[in-house]
């Protein structure tokens, strides 16, 4: 009997080691941290936020600035490698475990990443704020690595983050059913109007906005009713800041019946070079020859609604000219975009489809 005893004794003391040593070998490559110090953590610049929810838990309520990208969906990592190498990523979910898959699906592509124990439920518990800010918000890199966001505001209306800059682009307050709330968002530094439609060009929206340095870019019919701003014609070049340049560029109906909506010559599309970054903002256009001197875009907002602007065959015929890394179908009204994904994909073009009804 006391053979007995030894033997389960040695057993379980060779169990244990074996898994002393198992886990030992399996230690997190991230970190956990619980809400106050994740709350510490992601005031510091080099930290991006990342929720990891669905977009419906995403839209209900979520921590102010973060991103989302689901961790169940096949494509979570195809999206999560856009984020930048050099960021801390601070990940969460609505407890703690879809954000540890997460966590440990990033450092294995080598990531520094932090992981908020108890999730938004312990945030929450700590007394920290959520949001309810719906905007969907995509994040690309520039040439020398640094962070640009783009923020999806609604139909032509596009908010763009970029090294602690704010830049607008054809800010409107209301369009039917929805709202953008301008005045809970930073200042802008620089606003775009591509022309005078009410659904491009917001007095109130552009007011909201407006501080002392803030610089507006438009065409001469919107700078002619605001009384100022920098007026570009099709063809001019500004260079705004260092390694900030804007070109403008045509954009026009030519469909017959439709010319009177955007005539020849008038409105402007925008192509920014933001540190290298090429993004194409085209505008109320339909599928011009233009298109076809507008080279290296990385990303690009084309716009479909007949008899507006184009048809889906028009903007298909636009994207394979422009050949965009990224494709954002904007301005869409009632249109149904969703097939553009798989026609345009023998094209390597990415088309991503957010809410610019």
């Amino acid at each position: 009997m006391k053979k007995t005893i030894v033997s389960t004794k040695r057993f379980i003391t060779c169990l244990l080691a074996t898994f002393e040593l198992t886990t030992g070998c399996c230690q997190l490559n991230y970190e956990d941290t619980d809400p106050k110090g994740f709350a510490e953590l992601i005031t510091k610049p080099d930290v991006l936020l990342l929720d990891v929810r669905t977009a419906d838990e995403f839209k209900e309520e979520h921590i102010e600035n973060a991103l989302n990208i689901d961790v169940k969906q096949d494509d979570f990592m195809e999206k999560a490698k856009a984020l930048p190498k050099d960021k801390t990523i601070a990940v969460y979910c609505r407890s703690g475990k879809r954000s540890a898959n997460a966590a440990d699906k990033l450092a294995s592509e080598g990531y520094k990443v932090v992981n908020l124990l108890g999730g938004i439920i312990a945030w929450k518990d700590g007394e920290h704020p959520v949001t309810t800010d719906t905007h969907e918000v995509d994040v690309f890199q520039t040439k020398s690595g640094k962070t640009i966001k783009f923020h999806a505001l609604m139909h032509a209306s596009i908010r763009i983050e970029y090294d602690g800059k704010e830049i607008e682009i054809d800010p409107v307050l209301k369009l039917r059913d929805r709202t953008v709330e301008y005045s809970a968002m930073p200042k802008a530094d620089y606003i775009f109007v591509t022309h005078e439609h009410p659904d491009h060009f917001d007095h109130e929206a552009i007011k909201v906005l407006t501080k002392e340095t803030t610089q507006m870019i438009t065409n001469k019919r919107c700078g002619d009713m605001l009384g100022y701003g920098q007026i570009m014609a099709n063809g001019d070049t500004y260079e705004i800041a260092d390694g900030f340049t804007v070109e403008a560029v045509p954009a026009y109906n030519t469909t017959e019946a439709n010319k009177k909506f955007h005539p020849k010559g008038r409105d402007n599309g925008f192509i920014l070079s933001i540190d290298g970054l090429r993004i194409y903002v085209a505008g109320d256009t339909e599928d011009i020859p233009e298109m076809t001197t507008i080279k290296d875009i990385d990303i690009a907002f084309l716009p479909c609604n007949q008899p507006f602007t184009m048809t889906p065959d028009q903007l298909i015929k636009a994207a394979r000219m422009v050949k965009p890394k990224v494709l954002f179908p904007y301005h869409y009204g009632d249109t149904d975009v969703s097939g553009l994904s798989e026609l345009l994909k023998d094209n390597g073009i990415e088309v991503r489809i957010r809410h610019y009804e």
